[in-house]
């Protein structure tokens, strides 16, 4: 069987290719070029990535090319990250990029090119029936980030290092002989890399500055602009050693009034929500999308690598509200909200509002 394997430069793709390559798959590495930016030092980041992914092929012995999404992905992705921004979310692009660049982009692609599936190296698992399964590394498990997918798309999609562990996979990497065996794991947004996040976004947004109120309608200092901070930030506020010494934390943002609402104490109760609305729902299986205004028990997660959180979700549409059986800390709008039934992820949606 032809597969088509996303390759990043990484070690888990890496291992992706020498295991489909030792399962007797005829497999090809292509290597996504999805931006075109420089980094501060103008050296590109994609060019030793590309440079990677050679010498891995080369070594695994399979053909490997680059192709070019950046106009997809600009479109599809970015333009989508920069409009939820200027409202005040804090969106996630890799959950966008992965729904609209690496499962419809280049699953046409490869397609096209012959391919019966598709291969990447995240850390999930499938079966025949196109369920998406944690995988078997749960501080590794990336389902979070693949929930907006469908069962026909993961059908077509194989993830060959779903069944191990992160040190499972460096040691296959080491014993092969993989040039990136230790290569350092990616952080971080991929088209800001090691950047300041603030910075970037300042190449692309006016600075807005406003006022930063306690709870208690104190005046405490100024921000830059509200699409800088998140719900939850302690960090880079610039207002510590007042009252009793104790950290401040952004607690909310007033849109409106162009305000940031911060409060002291990592456990003070503005930090904590009961409930949530999230729109643009969506399920990798729709047969099993809840009746109209049907309430049902299930497991989320409200940020990657969070445990599973009991909720009981009311369903309108594409729309609904999570209850929380336990009050939740830091819920940001703009991130997702994901579903699960044990292993099982079952889809998500944004979160856009939390109920103090």
């Amino acid at each position: 069987m032809r597969v088509i394997l996303g390759m990043s430069g990484g070690v888990d793709s890496s291992v992706a290719a020498l295991l489909l390559k030792r399962q007797g798959y005829n497999v090809t590495g292509v290597f996504m070029k999805n931006w075109e930016e420089k980094n501060d030092e103008s050296v590109c980041n994609s060019e030793q990535d590309w440079e990677d992914v050679r010498r891995v092929c080369d070594k695994v012995d399979i053909p490997y090319y680059s192709v070019n999404f950046t106009e997809e992905y600009y479109e599809r992705v970015f333009k989508i990250f920069l409009e939820a921004y200027s409202k005040g979310f804090t969106p996630n692009p890799d959950v966008l990029c992965n729904k609209e660049i690496k499962f419809n982009a280049f699953l046409d692609f490869a397609l096209k090119s012959g391919a019966k599936k598709i291969a990447t190296g995240h850390f999930v698992r499938t079966n025949d029936n196109g369920e998406l399964i944690k995988g078997v590394d749960l501080n590794k498990d990336q389902s979070y980030f693949l929930y907006m997918l469908k069962k026909a798309q993961l059908k077509k999609s194989l993830f060959p290092v779903g069944g191990l562990t992160k040190a499972e996979v460096r040691k296959i990497a080491a014993d092969a002989d993989i040039p990136v065996y230790d290569k350092k794991d990616s952080t971080g947004i991929c088209f800001i890399g090691e950047r300041d996040f603030k910075k970037f976004l300042m190449d692309y947004f006016p600075t807005q500055k406003g006022a930063m109120i306690t709870d208690t309608g104190e005046t405490v200092g100024e921000h830059d602009g509200l699409m800088f901070y998140t719900i939850g930030q302690r960090r880079g506020l610039g207002i510590g050693g007042r009252g009793d010494g104790r950290s401040f934390f952004v607690v909310g943002k007033d849109i409106k009034n162009n305000t940031l609402i911060v409060a002291q104490g990592e456990d003070h109760p503005l930090l904590f929500s009961n409930s949530a609305k999230i729109e643009d729902i969506t399920w990798i299986d729709d047969n099993i999308q809840p009746m109209e205004n049907e309430a049902i028990e299930l497991c989320a997660k409200f940020r990657y690598r969070q445990k599973d959180q009991d909720i009981i979700l009311t369903y309108s549409g594409t729309s609904g509200i999570v209850e929380c059986k336990k009050p939740q800390r830091a819920l940001t709008p703009g991130q997702s909200v994901v579903f699960y039934k044990g292993d099982v992820c079952l889809g998500g949606g944004i979160l856009v509002e939390a109920f103090k």
